[in-house]
């Protein structure tokens, strides 16, 4: 098979051959209603987030560490804060014992 140049995006001729949509106005405009209004349920689903943990084993707290801390466990790859976790996990225990 040819190596083909993958056209990327739609062009202006083709949003015109599928649009259908009339342009909005400024009645338009004043007549629409906020989504939450629209759609309640919808809209507090969305909104409503991960959730509580069943169980919370963790405590959330805001940390600031020196950027060398945060590059070096950044480049450890995904799971770069549980291991800062465990991490400060030992030294507790080091220091405990």
């Amino acid at each position: 098979m040819p190596n083909a140049k993958k056209k990327s995006g739609y062009t202006k001729r083709d949003l015109r051959a599928v649009s259908d949509t009339p342009e909005l106005t400024r009645a338009d405009f004043a007549k629409a209603r906020p989504f939450s209004e629209v759609f309640p349920d919808l809209s507090a689903a969305i909104r409503k987030g991960r959730g509580p943990n069943k169980a919370p084993t963790k405590t959330l707290v805001s940390l600031r560490l020196s950027p060398e801390v945060v590059e070096h466990f950044k480049s450890t790859g995904p799971g770069w804060q549980s291991r800062i976790d465990e991490t400060l996990r030992k030294a507790v225990k080091r220091k405990a014992s």
